[in-house]
């Protein structure tokens, strides 16, 4: 099938643009000397020590990435990532409907391509300084909507699968299928298990190691997409 073709090459796209573009941010943010005294030289707000933010928490992906010459790679990184999400989620429908001898827009696919908008707004809007408090309310929210979007369109998309095993079973890996449920059921857990501690203010270090863990999180998903697919003729 040229579905599942063209779904293994995105899933690998999607994985790794965003995790090459947000860790080499970080290794910017945290070299500014390789970058001194030339046009590229790094703002100031977007320095940083040497940490293991996945770990200590150290700094958010929003400082390494929003100022100059960061933004640079995360913006566009982003926005790629958001347009392969398009065609990732468009060809699961497509997917779905020869498997099911249906043609029409299943929710994963609605829920994937808005997770996908929201994902190039946040990217498109990063680093504009705007002394409004409506304005970063804003700009929380779209994120927040980019991860809620993102994890149901995923969780929908996973119970299609176990719907079709039987099916699809001479073209997948059942045993990635079932990580790939044990990865979303843990993300929507760790997602409303967090909320409680997101919402007070304070707990800045936790909060900033969950957005770097959860983000890896999130994309590990069309990672093990890779994986889940035999080749196909």
């Amino acid at each position: 099938m040229n579905e599942i073709t063209q779904i293994r090459k995105l899933s690998l796209w999607i994985f790794f643009i965003p995790l090459i573009a947000i860790n080499f941010c970080l290794f910017i943010s945290q070299n500014p000397e390789l970058l001194e005294n030339t046009y590229f030289t790094v703002d100031q707000i977007g320095r940083s020590g040497f940490s293991i933010p996945y770990l200590d928490g150290s700094l958010s992906i929003s400082r390494a990435s929003r100022t100059f010459p960061q933004y640079l790679i995360f913006k566009p990184a982003m926005i790629i990532t958001a347009i392969i999400l398009y065609f990732y989620w468009s060809n699961n429908n497509d997917l779905v409907n020869r498997c099911r001898l249906t043609n029409i827009n299943y929710k994963f696919k609605t829920f994937g391509i808005l997770s996908a908008f929201f994902l190039a707004i946040h990217s498109i809007f990063l680093g504009i300084k705007f002394d409004i408090q409506l304005y970063k309310l804003m700009r929380r929210v779209i994120l927040l909507l980019f991860i809620i979007f993102e994890i149901i369109a995923q969780g929908i998309l996973v119970y299609h699968f176990f719907k079709l095993k039987n099916k699809i079973s001479a073209l997948i890996n059942k045993k990635i299928l079932v990580l790939k449920a044990i990865l979303v059921s843990v993300l929507a857990s760790i997602a409303i298990l967090s909320l409680p501690i997101l919402l007070v203010k304070g707990n800045t270090h936790f909060k900033h190691a969950l957005e770097w863990n959860y983000f890896v999180g999130v994309i590990l998903f069309y990672l093990l997409t890779r994986f889940l697919w035999k080749e196909t003729t």
